[in-house]
């Protein structure tokens, strides 16, 4: 199945929904510290309900960290400056959607990174800045995952 990693995730809600995500579709997911809650948050284990203990959580202390687990596989990197949309790239097991933080997106530093495959975007009205983390996430896991015929359903 694919990787979904968040990198630096700053709201609680947002990584607890991440985790029924991962649960519901069997994608792992990662999170590359520094967190922005810990573990036992209130609002995380609400989002998560009771798939905490379905999900495949891991997280890294670094993002080098997390290539040592992660590579070698495509890396998308998810944008509002991406170069390509998400529903044009072929996904093949193992990839990994790489998300940043709320409030920022990926950094410039994380963008340039030569593991990343390639930068991608979701579709939005010019007027729009961002879409919510896991909704962006959930929409990638979702087109990947249709690509493959939805296995293990």
């Amino acid at each position: 199945m694919f990787r979904v990693v968040f990198y630096h995730p700053e709201i609680p809600p947002n990584t607890g929904n991440a985790i029924r995500l991962s649960a519901n579709t069997g994608c792992q997911l990662h999170l590359i510290e520094p967190l922005g809650f810990g573990f036992e948050d209130k609002q995380l284990r609400r989002a998560g309900l009771d798939y905490h203990d379905l999900a495949d959580v891991h997280v890294h202390p670094t993002i080098e960290a997390a290539w040592e687990t992660l590579l070698p596989a495509n890396v998308y990197a998810f944008t509002a400056r991406g170069d390509r949309l998400h529903t044009d790239v072929s996904y093949t097991a193992g990839d990994v959607l790489l998300f940043g933080p709320e409030s920022t997106g990926l950094p410039d530093e994380v963008l340039a990174d030569p593991a990343i495959t390639e930068r991608v975007h979701l579709p939005m009205l010019p007027t729009s800045r961002s879409l919510n983390l896991t909704n962006t996430a959930s929409i990638a896991v979702y087109e990947a995952w249709r690509q493959h015929g939805f296995p293990g359903v």
